[in-house]
Formats: C-alpha cells, structure tokens, sequence
C-alpha cells in the first residue's frame, strides 16, 4: 500500500494518504477522494491543467508507470519533458519527473506530489 504525499504552497502543510496500489483510481481521483486542492479541468488528459511533479521517495529502482498519448503530447508542449526522457520512460521503463494527475494509476510505491 503506497503513501502519496501531496506538497504544494496552496496547503498549510503536506498532506500524506494511504492508496491502494493498482486500484484503477487515478492519483487525481486519489486527491479528489481526500479534498486535496490539485488543480484540474477536462480530467481527461487534454488540458494539462493538473500536471504535477512526482518524486520517488523509495530506495528501491523506480517502477516506470505508462504514459498515456494524451499526456505525453501535453507535457511535451508545456515543455516539461522532453522527447528524449519519453524515449527513456518507453524503453528503460523509468518514470516521467512529471505527470498529469488525471492520467498517472498509481503502483506500490511511496511517492512525493507537487503542484
């Protein structure tokens, strides 16, 4: 069971839930769940309005967690990942500094969220 830690200068102070690794719940719906003030408009991935930056809090080899066409196009245009580190996340299986809260499904991992 991963804890997500929600961080970012909207909150009084970081907030940290239990999720259930593989539930289908994206970490927007995980947010939205405990009334963490992730922005967000669309929920679908076209917007880009809830792009977040994930850290790895664990010691362990990250696990690469899919990226959707959506979000890679939109984090690509708003210039927060590069084509070169979409290469990376596809064949070395490493995760992406940055996602869409809307599109990222959470795995067994504890994680650092800022927005």
């Amino acid at each position: 069971m991963p804890n997500v830690t929600f961080s970012s200068p909207a909150m009084k102070k970081d907030v940290t839930v239990y999720a259930v690794a593989g539930d289908t719940k994206t970490l927007l719906g995980i947010a939205k769940a405990h009334k963490i003030p992730v922005d967000h408009e669309c929920e679908n991935g076209e917007c880009g309005s809830c792009q977040v930056q994930v850290s790895i809090l664990a010691k362990q080899t990250p696990i690469g967690v899919a990226m959707t066409e959506k979000e890679k196009t939109v984090l690509k245009l708003a210039g927060k990942i590069t084509a070169e580190q979409i290469a990376k996340a596809e064949t070395s299986d490493l995760p992406s500094p940055w996602r869409l809260a809307c599109q990222m499904v959470l795995r067994d991992e504890d994680i650092l969220v800022k927005f």
